[in-house]
């Protein structure tokens, strides 16, 4: 039996270019691991299975369509191996939340499945890309630029750590629509004018400064999270009425961020984001966290 331990995202800065012809965006993003994260375990078996406990269990596949089972289908391909092996992913990353669970967990499953097979020489990285756009990240974890479609990492310096509140919503968005509804805005000249490079973001967090870091925070998908789920705006105002040095929504939503100023600021606003039923709950959570680790 392997067991990995993979951490959730939130993207500091997520600029996004226009759609390529290939369907996909070229992105400029900093991604930042947090200390929320999923569980995989992996052991021997007679065939390929999956089970899925926790958060969001009822809504995952647990066949070829979740991003765990095609990892390990990669790997043994990669390895010219059959994928005998049982997965359970213990969940805590919320699914559909813009913190990319699925990919934490496809790359949880590279890092278990190549320990227990012991594939050393395997490049993960590769095999990542090649599942998703942020399934690379979660196995560098920390702080990182992402390029292209977000595969082509390059490791930020060690920074201080921030702290922050995860607000979890009732429902899911879809990585996909939020996009499209991005690209209708664009089209309809509606969308807001398209960030820069994330500068300011990359010297606050060099500087060890949160309100510098809050203050350059930013996200082209937030607009589009907020026409799919109007009720965040309510979440984000309570979050900064509370106390947040800034909040936005992570990825494509529907998670809302909240970065304070420590930790016991942290678990305060996280009380009065429940107590005010504008989430479905609340996490206190820290970064920069490790990537996918070994653990037993």
């Amino acid at each position: 039996m392997v067991r990995v331990r993979v951490p959730a995202k939130v993207n500091l800065h997520l600029a996004v270019g226009q759609r390529r012809p290939d369907g996909y965006h070229d992105l400029v993003t900093v991604f930042h691991a947090v200390d929320l994260v999923d569980e995989v375990v992996v052991t021997t078996a007679d065939r390929l299975a999956l089970t899925v406990t926790g958060e969001g269990a009822a809504d995952l596949a647990v066949d070829e369509s979740n991003l765990a089972w095609q990892a390990a289908v990669v790997l043994a391909e990669a390895a010219g191996i059959d994928p005998a092996v049982r997965i359970e992913l213990h969940k805590a990353i919320p699914v559909a939340g813009g913190m990319a669970g699925g990919s934490a967990d496809a790359a949880g499953a590279l890092l278990a499945c190549a320990t227990l097979w012991g594939l050393a020489d395997v490049d993960l990285p590769v095999l990542a890309a090649r599942l998703g756009s942020d399934t690379v990240f979660p196995l560098l974890g920390a702080t990182a630029l992402g390029r292209a479609r977000g595969e082509v990492l390059a490791a930020i310096p060690p920074h201080d750590p921030l702290h922050w509140v995860l607000a979890f919503a009732d429902a899911g968005i879809s990585a996909g629509d939020a996009y499209r509804e991005l690209d209708r805005q664009r089209e309809a000249g509606t969308a807001a004018a398209p960030l820069g490079p994330p500068d300011a973001l990359l010297a606050a967090l060099a500087e060890g400064n949160p309100a510098a870091v809050a203050a350059a925070l930013g996200n082209d998908l937030q607009p589009a999270a907020l026409a799919l789920r109007p009720s965040l705006r309510a979440t984000l105002d309570a979050g900064t009425r509370h106390g947040a040095l800034a909040g936005l929504v992570s990825g494509s939503g529907p998670t809302c961020a909240f970065l304070c100023p420590d930790d016991g600021a942290a678990h305060v606003l996280s009380a009065a984001l429940e107590a005010d039923r504008v989430c479905r709950s609340a996490r206190v959570a820290s970064g920069p966290a490790p990537g996918a680790q070994v653990i037993s």
